[in-house]
């Protein structure tokens, strides 16, 4: 992946750093595999603003994803790689051999007519899916399960990965992006490979109205509300007053929320960053 700047003959394009999409190779999604996703405005069943900031946006189709990967030793050939606009990662249409088509998460360095699989006696090839117990040491993963069968919920986004660094008894120990390791079962799924669209955190939107495409209103800084709207409110001048925190009185910036008692903590090893 590569990004490039463009020559600004207008003010939105100055600064703004966009990604040259070169994997893509269709922009046509496969119909049988969307759905049409109404938008809720930050509004409830009764028409409440229950979510600030939220509202308008670009019309979307929701493209669905095989997480799970349990089509097993069935080998599929990839048909396209594809722009998702639910998601920072590409996506790859793959056809298995029996006349089924899928989307998955496409990993970096896929290409159109590779073979990807879904089997406990796979190569770890790019792509491929396998449960954690049978994956060599020191391989890059990406997709991962927490518990057999839930389908992928971690190291989803673009760029993304994590390692497999040791085996202990039916779990296995993996280093995630946030730097935290942990224990997962052997059982679970992960694909080989990190995901694709790596370049996706250099890019820059260059303007205020492309947020507005993506659905995002103008935010409201807490310190220029009044009291009554936010604890960090009111004050004369630029007198912020107060410690950073959320709009129900819940301290930002280092204040920990985890709870101390909760059950996964015995599968953390060192903590994230």
């Amino acid at each position: 992946m590569s990004v490039r700047k463009l020559k600004p003959i207008t003010p939105g394009q100055r600064f703004r750093v966009v990604n040259n999409f070169e994997e893509i190779t269709t922009n046509k999604p496969e119909k049988s595999l969307t759905v049409g996703i109404s938008k809720s405005g930050g509004r409830n069943n009764t028409g409440k603003m229950t979510m600030r900031y939220t509202g308008g946006g670009h019309k979307q189709k929701y493209r669905i994803i095989d997480f799970k990967r349990n089509k097993f030793d069935v080998e599929g050939t990839v048909k396209s790689v594809e722009y998702d606009p639910n998601r920072t990662a590409f996506i790859a249409l793959v056809e298995y051999t029996d006349g089924e088509k899928r989307y998955i998460i496409a990993p970096n360095g896929i290409k159109v007519d590779m073979k990807v699989i879904s089997s406990e006696t796979a190569e770890p090839n790019v792509g491929n899916a396998m449960k954690l117990k049978n994956i060599p040491l020191g391989t890059v993963i990406s997709c991962i399960e927490l518990k057999p069968g839930q389908g992928a919920i971690m190291a989803r986004s673009a760029g993304s990965s994590a390692q497999l660094t040791s085996r202990d008894k039916k779990y296995v120990i993996i280093k995630l992006p946030s730097g935290e390791s942990r224990m997962v079962l052997g059982e679970c799924m992960a694909m080989i490979g990190s995901v694709s669209n790596s370049d996706h955190q250099l890019t820059v939107s260059g303007k205020a109205g492309r947020s507005r495409w993506l659905g995002r209103r103008p935010r409201t800084r807490p310190v220029v509300m009044n009291p009554v709207d936010h604890p960090m409110g009111g004050g004369e001048g630029k007198s912020s007053g107060g410690h950073p925190r959320s709009r129900n009185g819940m301290p930002a910036k280092g204040y920990k929320t985890r709870k101390k008692n909760k059950a996964s903590n015995r599968h953390i090893i060192s903590k994230r960053k």
